[in-house]
């Protein structure tokens, strides 16, 4: 192992740490003066800490556009991760410049980054049905609420009985708190709602995350259920998919997933390929 020369220091900024567990929880306050949800804080002080590892010694207010380039230059990312953490560098040094904390906002000139189109992934039915056969009964439940009713995975973590709502007709549906407070509600699958009120009125999934699981927590249990690389995510899809293909309408599917734009719905829907078929075989008739 190479020593260092005799006369090389190293000099660590030892204020640099309380600066940064200051600066996030000031900043995670802010947040929820602006009705941020919980998992929303959760997500941007986490990327703050993953900030701070990647610039040691430096504090909140010391980093520079250089040092914001290089954290989101990092390789392994997908896009959506990227665009995630530039969403928490931006919020978090217009806040900071606009609050008197840094001089300048080393964020302003960063370059954005535009969502990649992808294409639909929807677990298929056999996976499926090999996961709710193996399955716990509290994971099936899981799954069931991700392939059948297209919750995301933090939407399952915070599945309340108190949020079962019982129609004039006897049917069952759900109210959903999702991205941004957005609230919708979804019909449910008698047996699914019956399942939920068994656990009363209070969290379905019990835990330590305001009294239920975390959000990263249920991802997992759901991924270890499906066999081979099959996630949650992909269960939402195979739900997206699965509306559409009853119905041919894009805009209950949206309704049903709540997304803000039906550009993200298409992404997440899968045309059925007996229509492609067709519509081949009819061109070349």
């Amino acid at each position: 192992m190479n020593e260092l020369p005799p006369t090389f220091t190293i000099v660590v900024d030892t204020a640099a740490a309380p600066a940064w567990i200051d600066a996030r929880d000031e900043f995670c306050r802010w947040l929820a003066a602006g009705d941020k949800l919980h998992g929303t804080r959760r997500l941007r002080r986490y990327h703050l800490e993953r900030l701070e590892r990647h610039t040691p010694g430096i504090g909140p207010w010391d980093v520079t556009e250089s040092d914001l380039v290089s954290f989101l230059g990092q390789t392994g990312w997908s896009t959506e991760t990227r665009r995630s953490y530039l969403t928490t560098c931006r919020t978090f040094y217009a806040w900071a410049a606009a609050v008197g904390r840094c001089p300048e906002n080393p964020a302003a000139a960063l370059a954005s980054i535009r969502a990649r189109r992808g294409i639909p992934r929807p677990t298929p039915e056999a996976v499926l049905r090999q996961s709710l056969e193996q399955a716990t009964p509290r994971v099936r439940l899981m799954v069931s609420l991700a392939a059948y009713e297209g919750l995301r995975r933090g939407e399952i973590s915070r599945v309340r009985g108190a949020d079962v709502l019982q129609a004039y007709d006897g049917t069952y549906e759900l109210i959903v708190a999702g991205k941004g407070g957005v609230m919708r509600s979804v019909p449910l699958v008698d047996e699914i709602a019956d399942r939920i009120l068994m656990h009363g009125e209070g969290w379905t999934f019990p835990g330590q995350i305001e009294g239920h699981l975390s959000p990263e927590y249920v991802g997992k249990l759901v991924s270890r259920a499906l066999p081979g690389d099959w996630t949650a995510h992909t269960l939402r899809h195979r739900f997206a998919t699965a509306t559409y293909a009853v119905e041919r309408d894009i805009r209950a599917v949206q309704d049903l997933l709540g997304h803000a734009d039906v550009r993200t719905t298409q992404i997440y829907t899968a045309v059925p390929s007996g229509a492609k078929r067709r519509a081949v075989l009819g061109a070349a008739a």
